[in-house]
């Protein structure tokens, strides 16, 4: 369980399965306060001796989770108020093994926690590596700046640093795939065989990843879970996360430096108290987000995927069944008419009989799956959308977080057999997908799972991940028209 590293040795300990062993809060960077904050990740300061892993390490700033017991995620694993929180030692990653020597070359999985680049943290509950080693994969799950401490952009952080002076959240990212891509063979790991995945706002970053020249070759495969994807037209208020200019994030960060805070520059700003920093700027009440700085965002992602300027990788997309809904508030002809515009009356006569509510990130998905296959691109899409037990909210947006990790034991909610049926099978797709680009295979009793077909120009296969799996390549045509719609926008 001792292991070496470039900046030193490392001891792991064994998980509640002794055959796994967890390196947890490994830095793969510096400390980010001080002179440090809003820069570029620096390297790790080498260390004597054997580095104590047998800790998380501190979560990088942000509101602390479960301070509103109110909240929805509070409930699910937003629940630990006392977590401890820092600028320093945060910038750490975590490792899954259940090889025994650094030859075995077992094909690696790098996690990218959602959040909205506001808040989340690289060891939440749910994310376990343990099931995915009893498949023979390696789990490395990576920390990065958030909020104010990873997204400000401001035009003295431009002229001190016009390389990289915004995108630092993403930034870490980066680097931290980078240090699994020179580190990992000694913990059991193909260096040549990485995938990164993410979901909601770590599904975004999975695609700016695959879309940004710098992150070229540090990875082989890719999953974004619930990222968003085309920028819809229809309904016309659709929510759907994107980059902002370089202009906008730099008007921004000097209203809240010189404006709200009172600086009288980012010097100045560098010396606040990192606490009282993300009090502030909870009152700022604003949120900052990627920036399309020119040199890691080109351009936002799904604009790169349209015009087919991508690393070459292989995709994994999909969504859940009821996150974000876009729907009526009023009467339900006004809204159409004003979502829907020229479409409005063909939509309209679609909805005969059924609800008008859209699921925009169904939409989103599924349109990103189509550009991929037209590009000639290799696409897997699928759905999530089970019966969830305990509440309401139904297959929420991150209900598939359990599912994909097997840590359903870990959760509040009722489930019974058939949801750790799925689990077991959704988690066995996830890793087949890691080993060799290709989710089939057979099941944990030896049968083979339901077959999963690429999505293609031909034929738009897709897997439902319902009470049970099923999969076709037929779609109803309310979901037809409104990609086809969307997609008539682009030229591409």
């Amino acid at each position: 369980r001792t292991v070496r590293t470039e900046s030193g040795l490392v001891h792991g300990v064994p998980g509640s399965d002794v055959r796994t062993t967890i390196f947890k809060g490994i830095p793969f960077a510096a400390n980010t306060s001080g002179d440090n904050r809003w820069r570029a990740p620096q390297p790790v300061e080498p260390w004597e001796g054997v580095r104590d892993c047998s800790r998380f390490a501190p979560i990088t700033m942000q509101r602390v989770p479960g301070e509103d017991p109110n909240a929805f995620y509070s409930k699910e694993w937003h629940c630990e108020p006392e977590i401890e929180m820092s600028e320093d030692n945060s910038l750490c990653l975590n490792i899954w093994t259940p090889a025994k020597t650094g030859n075995e070359k077992l094909p690696v999985m790098v996690w990218i926690f959602g959040g909205g680049l506001m808040e989340g943290y690289c060891h939440e509950m749910e994310f376990d590596g343990e099931s995915m080693n009893r498949r023979g994969v390696i789990l490395v799950s990576i920390a990065y700046r958030l909020n104010v401490f990873g997204f400000l952009c401001h035009p003295e952080l431009r002229a001190e640093a016009p390389d990289a002076c915004a995108n630092f959240g993403l930034l870490d990212q980066r680097a931290g795939i980078a240090w699994v891509k020179r580190n990992i063979a000694a913990f059991g790991g193909d260096p040549d065989n990485i995938t990164i995945f993410g979901q909601s706002a770590g599904g975004g970053s999975t695609m700016y990843h695959v879309t940004s020249p710098m992150s070229a070759g540090l990875f082989q495969k890719a999953i974004a879970q619930s990222a968003g994807g085309i920028l819809p037209k229809y309904p016309k208020h659709a929510f759907m996360p994107t980059a902002i200019t370089m202009e906008e994030a730099e008007k921004m960060g000097v209203e809240f430096i010189n404006g709200f805070l009172g600086c009288s520059g980012i010097a100045e700003a560098r010396k606040l108290d990192a606490k009282y920093l993300e009090q502030k700027f909870v009152e700022y009440g604003k949120m900052m987000t990627a920036t399309i700085d020119g040199k890691f965002i080109l351009d936002d992602w799904y604009q790169r995927v349209l015009d087919g300027r991508t690393n070459d990788v292989q995709m994994m997309f999909g969504n859940t069944t009821d996150e974000f809904p876009s729907k009526p508030d009023g009467p339900v002809d006004e809204w159409i008419r004003a979502e829907f515009g020229p479409h409005a009356d063909r939509y309209a006569e679609l909805c005969k009989g059924i609800s008008p509510d859209v699921n925009v990130f169904e939409v989103s998905a599924s349109s990103m799956a189509e550009v991929f296959a037209k590009h000639g691109k290799p696409v897997y899409y699928y759905e999530f959308g089970p019966t969830i037990p305990g509440d309401d909210a139904g297959a929420f947006h991150s209900s598939e977080l359990w599912f994909t990790f097997e840590t359903l034991m870990k959760c509040w909610r009722p489930f019974d057999g058939h949801h750790y049926d799925l689990a077991r099978k959704m988690c066995n797709y996830w890793t087949n997908f890691a080993k060799c680009g290709d989710p089939n295979g057979c099941d944990a009793d030896g049968t083979p799972m339901p077959f999963w077909k690429k999505y293609t120009a031909e034929e738009r296969n897709h897997i439902f991940f319902g009470d049970k799996i099923t999969v076709s390549a037929e779609e109803t045509p309310k979901l037809r028209f409104l990609r086809e719609i969307n997609l008539a926008e682009y030229a591409y």
